[in-house]
């Protein structure tokens, strides 16, 4: 990291490709759409771009099964498509940071395939877990560890004669098999793989799971392993915080010691290529003070900030949250990030209780975070204020909902098309889209939206203008940040030079103390008054304040 580093304070805006804009007409989102998009992002005011898997996939679990990491699913485009995409982010002064999933290969690709196709004990099967199961016969899976998706962790395969044969691990859907970071083909592929994507422009790699890559312990028992799968599911709130820190405090197949070799290794990669390359992992770990571990000089660049993805709108969470966050990155010199959502995860209003509520803690919530020192991460259609859209049990497509026998609803809600207009299909495609968007979007679309002052498209557009000029908050590589005494409640900071910040996580309208020589320079909602040093803030609002001289 240096001075003039483009990534610790950068946006970064992720985009679900399925679901951002359609070119053909087949319903579903294409790269060659996303191109067509590319001044809407600009006009955003967001640095760079993340996007979710394009690659070859038979799409079980919305792309995150690879069958090919070096080639577009056709559903996508193809290569051609993803280097003009690149350049024409880069045209316009973006970067590109594209998905890369290490844990696991989908069963459609050729290694898989090759594995089925060769003995137990072959140099085919050893690039995955297979081992033999338990019982007589084998009838009984290696060990109960249960997938994150439900259900057992383990499938049999039928061998080649037709007979039940050894049994191989999928942390997620058994489609998506788990592959042995052990073995020296894997690590080399992978390596392939990151030189592939720089090479045609990539400025970097957010890392799925990037704490399962190791697992020990391997054929032992978990002693709760359907409160643990819980635990582990973003979507899952409404386990105890309590109850959930002492599962996840220690996962057997999740942030065990070997990936901080594997990541020492992709760092020099990396640090190979001009114009810094860098990478993200997407790492759930607990402690969270074990997530530092990761951002070390020697590792990656950037760890998601998991406790912000799961909090509540409260005071007495976020402070602690925050200043726990600073405290762990500074132990290794590395900027902290911040995230409020991802395709994972219900959206950010619907986590706020949804409706009026829902949509004013939302945007409290996002002004908060982007006055934080550090990188934001912004999940596509938030800045539109959407919630999770309403399906019908029979559109689902989420293998959670499956796997669970539709106990559990999953991750579509989140994953809906982003509405553009208020014309068929909302400008997303001229077919049929592969989830239905709600009908009263119509008021929440890009277009509805765009020249209404006020709007939560440009209440975003106009937080990340001043985040990117105010001298508190652009580029700075200053990290702390001063608190101020505030009733309970109330989130209160200052950053040098000359910013303030006031957040009322309730319902009530609370008078409070200023520091002398401020003025207001943006808010939440609207009922903010400043008389001298006296601020009057509403509830489930937050409100930036400047010192005259510093006024953008």
């Amino acid at each position: 990291m240096t001075k003039n580093s483009w990534w610790p304070n950068s946006a970064i805006y992720q985009v679900y490709p399925r679901s951002f804009q359609d070119s053909n007409g087949d319903g579903e989102g294409d790269l060659k759409g996303l191109v067509t998009r590319m001044g809407y992002l600009k006009s955003l005011g967001v640095d760079a771009i993340w996007l979710s898997p394009f690659y070859k996939s038979p799409n079980k679990d919305g792309g995150y099964d690879v069958a090919d990491p070096r080639d577009v699913d056709p559903r996508f485009g193809n290569l051609s498509d993803a280097k003009a995409l690149i350049d024409s982010a880069h045209k316009v002064g973006l970067r590109v940071i594209v998905d890369i999933v290490p844990n696991h290969f989908s069963t459609e690709h050729q290694w898989f395939k090759a594995a089925l196709n060769s003995p137990k004990g072959s140099p085919e099967r050893a690039r995955f877990h297979f081992y033999d199961g338990r019982g007589e016969t084998g009838e009984i899976p290696p060990n109960n560890w249960n997938s994150i998706f439900g259900g057992p962790a383990w499938s049999r395969i039928t061998e080649k004669d037709g007979t039940a044969g050894q049994w191989y691990l999928h942390l997620f859907d058994s489609t998506q098999a788990d592959l042995n970071w052990d073995n020296q083909e894997v690590r080399e592929d992978f390596e392939t793989t990151l030189r592939f994507w720089l090479d045609l422009g990539a400025d970097g790699f957010r890392i799925d799971v990037a704490h399962g890559l190791a697992k020990d312990e391997i054929l032992k028992d978990h002693h709760d392993p359907e409160a643990l799968t819980r635990a582990l599911r973003l979507d899952v709130t409404d386990m105890p915080d309590g109850q959930r820190a002492e599962l996840l405090s220690d996962v057997p197949f999740f942030d065990r010691e070997g990936v901080h070799e594997i990541y020492r290794g992709w760092r020099k990669i990396f640090d190979s290529y001009p114009d810094e390359r860098i990478s993200v992992a997407e790492a759930w770990v607990h402690p969270s003070s074990r997530a530092a571990r990761y951002v070390r000089s020697d590792e990656l660049h950037q760890i998601f900030n998991f406790d912000f993805l799961v909090a509540p709108w409260s005071a007495a969470t976020l402070i602690p949250a925050i200043k726990r966050t600073l405290s762990e990155v500074a132990t290794v010199a590395a900027p902290p990030t911040w995230v409020l959502s991802n395709h994972d995860s219900p959206r950010l209003v619907t986590r706020l209780g949804g409706g009026e509520s829902g949509e004013l803690r939302a945007r409290a919530f996002a002004l908060l975070t982007h006055a934080l020192p550090g990188g934001i991460y912004i999940f596509q259609g938030e800045e539109l204020g959407l919630a999770d859209g309403e399906l019908a049990d029979e559109v689902r497509q989420d293998p959670i909902f499956y796997r669970t026998n539709g106990k559990d609803k999953g991750r579509d809600g989140a994953r809906i098309p982003i509405p553009w207009d208020s014309s068929n299909n909302f400008g997303f495609t001229t077919g049929s889209p592969w989830l239905p968007i709600p009908s009263h979007w119509s008021s929440k679309s890009v277009a509805a939206q765009d020249e209404v002052k006020g709007s939560s498209l440009n209440f975003y557009r106009e937080s990340l203008r001043i985040r990117s000029s105010h001298p508190a908050l652009k580029n700075s590589r200053d990290y702390e940040i001063h608190w101020l005494t505030a009733p309970e409640g109330v989130i209160a900071f200052e950053r040098s030079p000359g910013f303030a910040l006031f957040a009322n996580t309730t319902a009530e309208t609370m008078s409070l103390e200023a520091p002398a020589g401020f003025e207001i320079l943006f808010f939440s909602r609207a009922g903010v008054v400043l008389n001298g040093s006296r601020l009057t803030l509403p509830g489930d609002a937050t409100c930036w304040l400047t010192a005259t001289a510093t006024q953008d």
